[in-house]
């Protein structure tokens, strides 16, 4: 298998907007665009040419990975002109795909980080003899994702929506959103119209006898639907949790880019990213957080599982714990922001403004 639809945005992936200027797959995860691990591990399983499918922003994508050599892949970008879901998305970009009919192809989401054995993948699709292979990963609380049960040799019996009571859910196992289709299965899907794989694709392809594997894989997974759950990942990437060769250095608690300016007594741990030209001061304590290009973050802060946004400056002092700091923003010294909350781009917030905990 040498090829692979990357879905990018569009409602089929749950991408949700940051507080930042930038979509978020070019967000920094680890010092790199988000969309860099994804293309650098699937380049790793051997994957050469990939198409990245898009209902939005391809210029933004295009000149910062052009034609992939850097990689060394080959990109080509389609966007579409109104979204399509992911089975429309994939039947979109069909005519730029070079396989044969009978020939796998790997399609992945493009929110989604995974430790995914890809090869793995491939080699239960082939096989199997399946027309398509499905990653699933087990999850505590299901209640959020669609189920998809399985049969001992594990081929898929059923796509059941989000359960909403305890006798509804009767498997763990959810869709992980990476997937292999015989080239010829999305030829078959409709085109120029929207297409759910989840809801129309598959249990379309269910009723019509085809074979569905699905291969379980609880290696690292994590959907970065949230803010919240992006910060994890970038922090997971430094660590080493989630695998990736394309992090910029070696995997620890912390990854201070060359042009960042770290004071000597700042401390940067659980898997925090100082970024290009950022300033961290005196006696700043930040951890598992991701600190931005050209941000400052002034003496005796506290920054924990957070996100500050590009050239913005958090003031001395203050406290940010699971806070999300637009580009540009200034948060004041001795502020006390925490559980999840969004300062705006370009937003200020004066010194001493805001507190969570009591005046004592």
């Amino acid at each position: 298998m040498t090829e692979a639809i990357l879905l990018v945005g569009g409602k089929g992936t749950r991408l949700r907007p940051l507080t930042v200027h930038t979509p978020k797959p070019m967000v920094p995860a680890a010092g790199v665009p988000f969309l860099t691990h994804q293309l650098a591990r699937a380049r790793a399983a051997g994957v050469d040419h990939i198409v990245l499918a898009t209902s939005y922003l391809a210029e933004v994508f295009e000149p910062y990975f052009g034609d992939g050599s850097d990689l060394g892949l080959h990109l080509e970008y389609v966007t579409e002109e109104e979204p399509l879901g992911t089975g429309g998305a994939l039947r979109n970009v069909a005519s730029r795909l070079h396989s044969a009919p009978g020939d796998p192809v790997l399609i992945f989401n493009g929110d989604i980080l995974t430790g995914l054995d890809i090869p793995a993948l491939v080699d239960t699709h082939r096989t199997s003899g399946a027309d398509v292979s499905l990653h699933l990963t087990r999850v505590d609380d299901p209640r959020a994702f669609g189920l998809v049960p399985t049969d001992s040799t594990g081929r898929v019996s059923a796509f059941l929506e989000k359960p909403q009571t305890p006798e509804e859910i009767v498997t763990d196992q959810v869709n992980a959103g990476a997937y292999v289709f015989n080239r010829s299965v999305i030829d078959t899907i409709p085109a120029g119209r929207p297409v759910s794989v989840e809801r129309e694709t598959f249990p379309g392809l269910l009723a019509d006898g085809a074979h569905l594997q699905g291969m379980v894989d609880s290696t690292y997974w994590l959907d970065l639907g949230t803010p919240q759950a992006f910060v994890r990942g970038s922090a997971d990437l430094v660590l080493g949790r989630a695998p990736s060769p394309a992090v910029p250095g070696r995997c620890g608690e912390r990854l201070v880019l060359e042009t960042a300016d770290v004071a000597p007594d700042a401390k940067l741990t659980g898997g925090s990213v100082a970024g290009p030209r950022s300033r961290i001061g005196a006696g700043a304590r930040i951890d598992g957080s991701a600190v931005l290009a050209d941000a400052v973050i002034e003496p005796g802060a506290r920054i924990r599982d957070s996100l500050i946004g590009a050239g913005a400056r958090i003031g001395a002092r203050t406290v940010l714990d699971g806070a999300v700091v637009g580009d540009g923003a200034v948060v004041g010294a001795d502020n006390e922001l925490r559980d999840g909350i969004r300062v705006w781009c370009g937003a200020a917030i004066p010194a001493g403004a805001v507190r969570f905990s009591s005046d004592e």
